[in-house]
């Protein structure tokens, strides 16, 4: 017997962001896109590979640009963003970010075929928590970087609420690597697969109670 939903065609995802969205230092099948995908595609969804405009080391206006020069020509089922670690990496404003994440909000919604509805926020991770802090360029110190990574979701909150798009928080996992080195990769920096299965969790769950709505 054939699942509902199964014979509904191939959904289309795009993923937006920065390191934490192509998987840096992990095989791409266990990045949070590709992970998401294969929890959705057990219950029955079809989708096709991700698409995915995310570099390491990007900021907010970073990806605006690479957004706009990838000139997308079809919209998407489910788009999810995640940026701004590298804004308060190179202790870039707040209210800079707020302005440029405001965009890439609105033009994630212009994309995504249910608008608001159908795009999803991802929290920034605290990296505070990881040994990379020992290499930090302006020699922050753990307490430092969390309190400005939870100053930034504090206002990526506020935009997402504004917008009514979905904010998904998954900095408490990546605090959970304070207690749990399985969840950081071999950089240090970056989560493992282990992490990413978490977030990708949340995620699904999320994406299926969209789809299930009538």
């Amino acid at each position: 017997m054939s699942n509902n939903h199964s014979a509904i065609s191939e959904r289309n995802i795009l993923c937006l962001g920065d390191s934490y969205t192509i998987g840096e230092a992990v095989p791409q099948e266990n990045s949070f896109p590709f992970e998401t995908l294969k929890l959705l595609q057990k219950n029955g969804y079809s989708f096709t590979t991700p698409e995915i405009i995310a570099k390491t080391g990007w900021t907010t206006d970073e990806l605006a640009t690479a957004i706009k020069e990838a000139n997308l020509k079809s919209k998407y089922d489910i788009v999810t963003l995640l940026i701004g670690v590298n804004n308060q990496y190179r202790k870039r404003s707040i209210e800079e970010y707020k302005t440029e994440f405001t965009a890439l909000l609105e033009t994630a919604i212009s994309l995504s075929k249910q608008g608001a509805k159908s795009v999803f926020i991802l929290s920034i991770p605290d990296w505070g928590i990881t040994p990379f802090v020992a290499q930090d360029a302006h020699k922050r110190t753990a307490s430092q970087i969390s309190i400005q990574i939870e100053k930034f979701n504090f206002t990526k909150q506020e935009i997402a609420a504004q917008f009514g798009v979905k904010f998904i928080n998954i900095t408490p996992i990546s605090q959970d690597a304070k207690n749990d080195s399985q969840l950081l990769a071999e950089d240090g920096l970056h989560p493992s697969g282990k992490m990413y299965l978490q977030w990708a969790k949340l995620l699904a769950t999320e994406i299926e109670k969209l789809f299930l709505k009538k």
